[in-house]
């Protein structure tokens, strides 16, 4: 009884500077930030592994008495207050995993947590979100287009600003790991997702017209082979990383290319003597220190090498 009452203080402390009135809004915005701020989503990062942690301990702590409530010294009214506020709580941690991007994958979920949930909270929920069990948002958005909307929560997909701001969340996450593999093609993406973020925001475009383009843009950020019109020779991610960062250079891009493939030895990375022999491969072709540099460490980025 005592766990039970502390976990609920304390989750009930962590969302307590959640703005007025404490809807779905206000719970992304507090825990995930402004989209159109490039690192809000990392610096909200620690509030919402709190909140995940913090709603396991409810979880476990309720389920340890939920069968001996009474005894414990509750009332009736208490005990279906209590079953609502954890039921509220798991709910909310799943709709700030999707809101946010958050690797979530509920058939890799502690079998034991998930036997909780079904068993004392109820498993409403997890038939809704169903679809994000071997998906994250975006790819279930580039397989379904508008229809993935459909499999968010119900509190996020009746809410246009809520869907806005969770796809724009899961976008900026995508574009962020992806950076490093191709620098100027996700810094394009980056800009074209604030500009359309500052739309939104602004209202200068209605909301399907938003929605279209934002879907758009998802598939942009998915797949670069199937947005831009590459040369046909372009056929790998590696090369066409090359390309879009060698000023669009066809010919530098396909010759350090085949340099690195002809040079490159078994788990290179991280082996001084087999890094510089990359290193010696891009050298031939650019000369400046830094360029090379530069073009390295994208290349060690590159899962063709």
């Amino acid at each position: 009884k005592e766990r039970l009452d502390q976990t609920l203080e304390t989750i009930k402390a962590l969302c307590e500077p959640v703005a007025p009135p404490k809807g779905t809004n206000e719970y992304i915005e507090y825990f995930c930030g402004d989209t159109a701020k490039v690192d809000d989503i990392k610096k909200n990062e620690q509030k919402r592994i709190s909140l995940y942690r913090s709603t396991v301990s409810l979880i476990r702590a309720y389920a340890n008495i939920a069968n001996e409530m009474i005894e414990a010294g509750y009332s009736r009214q208490q005990i279906e207050q209590i079953k609502k506020d954890v039921k509220y709580y798991e709910n909310l941690r799943l709709e700030i995993k999707l809101a946010s991007g958050d690797a979530i994958n509920l058939k890799a979920y502690e079998p034991a947590m998930r036997h909780l949930i079904d068993t004392y909270i109820g498993a409403e929920e997890s038939k809704i979100i169903s679809a994000f069990d071997d998906l994250s948002l975006v790819q279930l958005i580039v397989e379904r287009g508008e229809n993935a909307i459909n499999s968010l929560p119900e509190n996020i997909r009746n809410n246009k600003r809520a869907v806005a701001e969770t796809i724009e969340n899961n976008l900026r996450r995508v574009i962020i790991e992806k950076r490093p593999t191709n620098p100027k093609y996700y810094e394009k993406m980056s800009e074209l997702l604030n500009e359309l973020i500052e739309l939104r925001k602004q209202e200068i475009k209605n909301y399907e017209e938003y929605l279209k383009r934002i879907l758009e843009l998802t598939k942009q950020i998915s797949d670069p082979a199937k947005s831009v019109q590459y040369p046909k020779t372009l056929n790998t991610n590696a090369k066409r990383s090359l390309y879009d960062n060698l000023g669009n250079n066809e010919e530098l891009a396909m010759n350090i290319d085949k340099e690195i493939c002809s040079v490159k030895k078994d788990n290179w990375r991280g082996n001084i003597i087999k890094e510089r022999q990359v290193e010696y491969a891009i050298k031939k072709y650019i000369s400046n220190e830094a360029e090379v540099k530069r073009i390295f460490e994208i290349v060690e980025k590159q899962k063709d090498y």
